[in-house]
């Protein structure tokens, strides 16, 4: 394979690995037969088919191909704090054109509450998420093999972020600081939970007062 085509850091390719179901797949994927023997030959020996010489390939560190989470509280982020989001992780990845973002959202669980996979309206909760997550995305027209879409499921979303993170190596998570309240106050916000806890750097987006 030719390496621009190569995964730029092994934590990629675990994270590729971990969740195949959303790997990018190309026209060759649907093939059900191997090609003629002529054109087996001709991509052989065709110099268009053949890698450069001389070509000096460097591999990708991890601070320029890094795994980017970006955290998503879908049901209770304003406008404003979604463009501020969208505009920081345009940035960043911008900035670093090796880096992989993962979009993820938490659909929380409660204990003592009867929990359904259907919404009011009918709709499966799990799916409806998937959808919104990558209608949130859409604006950035990132390509596929650099976006992977994830809604876990549980009644602590901060320590879902947290256990998300450090199963999959992700580098870096971006995530929004929500509206201030006397519950958070007292209770704590998953904003800043997420921060202290992190295995890695995070960056918490909030709207000027």
């Amino acid at each position: 394979m030719e390496p621009a085509r190569r995964h730029p850091t092994a934590a990629q390719l675990v994270f590729d690995l971990r969740h195949s179901d959303q790997v990018a797949l190309t026209a060759r994927a649907k093939k059900l037969r191997r090609d003629p023997w002529a054109a087996r030959i001709r991509r052989r020996f065709h110099p268009e088919h053949q890698p450069k010489l001389r070509r000096n390939v460097i591999a990708m560190s991890e601070d320029s191909a890094p795994i980017i989470l970006v955290a998503l509280d879908l049901d209770g982020m304003g406008a404003e704090l979604a463009d501020a989001l969208r505009h920081m992780v345009t940035q960043m990845m911008a900035a670093l054109p090796g880096a992989r973002a993962a979009c993820v959202n938490v659909l929380r669980t409660y204990l003592l509450r009867p929990d359904t996979t259907l919404d009011e309206a009918g709709r499966n909760k799990h799916l409806q998420k998937l959808l919104e997550l990558r209608h949130w995305f859409a604006p950035l027209n990132l390509p596929e093999e650099r976006l992977t879409h994830h809604v876990l499921e549980a009644m602590n979303p901060a320590a879902a972020l947290l256990d998300h993170a450090s199963q999959n190596r992700v580098d870096h998570i971006i995530l929004g600081a929500r509206t201030e309240s006397l519950s958070r106050r007292m209770l704590g916000s998953v904003s800043s939970e997420v921060a202290r806890d992190a295995p890695c750097s995070v960056t918490v987006v909030r709207l000027r007062a």
